[in-house]
């Protein structure tokens, strides 16, 4: 009579107590650029604040790139501020030197002009002396301009295109140097979120690839249980509603909340253990919220628990 009794009452038990799983949202851990695992700073098991690191790459290709960024900045800063002081003093030195003697041959090509003109006019050399003389007058005025314009420039520095472009090398190679300065911080592997470490997918000295999960855990407060039915006892479930949820292993029941329903499109997305239904009834899975999330954060992850519908 006691096990007629007890197969009754699991009878009952199918058709009103769905059974469960222990679900908790899982985060990975990427790496973007390659480098080798060069430390590991926790463990399996570990809990992982916000922002702390997890693991340290070594990025050489990341090194050598800083290199070169510090010389292109170094070479551009040396272009623009040449291009903006102008020439050098010895530069100047000579150029000064220059315009003078270009002065000194100007005043005298002038005074020669001037005395032949005056014995042009008295008929005492001919038109064509005259011609010559006043031709390398001229020229040696000339040059004394085109010397005191380049001694200006060399003065007051290259013109404003010249500065501007100058500038713009400077400001490129400054932008190389925080690319480079941003992918160094690549090199270590940071929680994102307050997490528990499950697996650690590399060791040290490994080659980790971009892309690839190197940490993978559960989000702290996020555990949620995790139900199927059949459509027939759809009805017994409604969005919002506050139930019970049974930990067999613990021997309590936890306060939830029903948050969403949605129909499974694969048998293998069933989470009871024995589901009970028809052929041609739509699964539907349920999730569960426990309503105080710290009551449910020491739960063992894929342990069962049970629903009982009959509970109002």
């Amino acid at each position: 009579m006691a096990l007629l009794l007890a197969a009754c009452h699991g009878k009952k038990d199918s058709g009103l107590v769905l059974e469960g799983r222990v679900e908790r949202e899982q985060l990975s851990v990427v790496s973007k650029l390659p480098g080798k695992i060069a430390e590991l700073r926790v463990a399996e098991g570990d809990e992982a604040r916000a922002g702390d690191t997890l693991v340290v790459l070594e990025l050489p290709e990341v090194d050598a790139r800083k290199t070169q960024a510090r010389g292109a900045y170094t070479s551009a800063q040396a272009q623009y501020d040449m291009a903006r002081k102008g020439a050098t003093a010895n530069q100047l030195v000579q150029l000064k030197a220059k315009v003078a003697g270009l002065k000194e041959q100007l005043d005298f090509a002038e005074k020669s002009a001037g005395r032949l003109k005056r014995l042009l006019a008295d008929s005492l050399v001919s038109q064509q002396k005259y011609d010559e003389v006043y031709a390398k007058y001229q020229g040696a005025r000339n040059q004394y301009i085109a010397a005191v314009a380049e001694l200006d420039d060399a003065g007051n520095g290259a013109r404003a295109e010249q500065q501007q472009m100058a500038l713009g090398q400077q400001e490129r190679a400054l932008g190389a140097i925080d690319e480079v300065n941003v992918a160094e911080q690549e090199k270590y592997i940071r929680a994102p979120q307050a997490m528990s470490v499950e697996t650690i997918t590399l060791k040290q000295g490994e080659l980790a690839l971009p892309g690839y999960t190197l940490v993978s855990g559960f989000l702290k407060q996020t555990t949620y249980f995790r139900f199927t039915l059949p459509e027939a006892r759809l009805a017994a479930v409604q969005k919002g509603k506050e139930v019970k949820v049974y930990i067999p292993y613990l021997k309590k029941s936890i306060a939830g909340k029903v948050t969403w329903i949605k129909a499974l499109s694969a048998y293998a997305n069933i989470t009871s253990a024995y589901p009970d239904y028809e052929q041609g009834q739509t699964l539907y899975e349920i999730k569960v919220t426990p309503l105080q999330a710290a009551d449910a954060d020491g739960l063992i992850i894929k342990s069962a628990v049970q629903l009982d519908l009959a509970t109002k």
